[in-house]
């Protein structure tokens, strides 16, 4: 194979390589990777074997759902060669397709883990209730009307704090954990959008997109605050009642915080 331009046949010693990565989930099939579909993670490490001629194995800091988007998703992997944090940036980005970029560099000491490590996760869930955007319609859930959103901010405080979301979560298995911390929830207008900003250590899978669609059924009305204590009260050994889904075009990663 001929050598990459990027790097010397020397190698040195294993370093750990932090990537900070945005994208627009509309057309992968999220970020794990899926044999016969276009990933995140598919794409990134097959651009990292371009760029470096490794094969590499690339960790996450959060498993984005189909569709969802992110501005600062984290992922960390180890490489033998002498390639420069700046380079990396360089040389991946020349070869990413559009839809996905990377932010920035940096090595890292070999315990930093970009999901373990990780003190919290960032998401945003954004609902338009303005017109009509085509050049938005990627990135928001159109409703088209007004929310109470003071109510949906009032009525999210009750989800802050320890926990469990098993009624925010797709079905699981019945020793599965879906005990989760919630640090912060706001919800805010920001001109003729909604936006749902929730901080938590980590997320059951589902549970940012059943948040939202609580919250907005509650904001146009279709069901009272007091639904969501009905919602936290149940678990595994009950029959639970299901918020809606909202679509994972509106939610996107902002952040991942150490």
């Amino acid at each position: 194979m001929p050598t990459p331009p990027c790097w010397s046949l020397s190698e040195t010693k294993k370093r750990r390589v932090k990537l900070v990565v945005a994208y627009d989930g509309t057309d992968f099939c999220g970020w794990a990777p899926q044999r016969g579909h276009r990933t995140v993670h598919g794409t990134l490490t097959e651009t990292i074997l371009q760029v470096s001629g490794e094969e590499v194995e690339l960790l996450g800091a959060s498993r984005t759902d189909s569709g969802a988007h992110a501005r600062g998703q984290v992922c960390h992997f180890d490489s033998t060669r002498s390639i420069k944090p700046l380079k990396w940036v360089r040389a991946l980005n020349d070869l990413l397709p559009p839809d996905l970029s990377v932010k920035s560099c940096q090595f890292v000491n070999s315990e930093f883990h970009s999901r373990f490590s990780a003190q919290d996760r960032h998401y945003r869930y954004r609902i338009l209730t303005g017109k009509r955007d085509a050049l938005r319609a990627r990135f928001t859930h159109w409703y088209g009307r007004p929310l109470d959103v003071a109510l949906m901010h009032d009525a999210a405080q009750t989800l802050v704090g320890e926990h469990d979301f098993f009624a925010f979560t797709q079905l699981v298995e019945e020793e599965e954990n879906t005990v989760r911390k919630v640090f912060s929830l706001n919800v805010r207008q920001v001109r003729d959008e909604v936006w749902i900003d929730v901080v938590a250590t980590a997320y059951a899978r589902g549970m940012m997109r059943r948040i939202s669609g609580a919250l907005w059924e509650i904001g146009r009305g279709m069901q009272d605050p007091a639904t969501l204590e009905v919602l936290l009260a149940q678990t595994q050994k009950g029959k639970a009642h299901w918020p809606t889904v909202l679509p994972a075009n509106g939610l996107c990663l902002m952040k991942v915080r150490y």
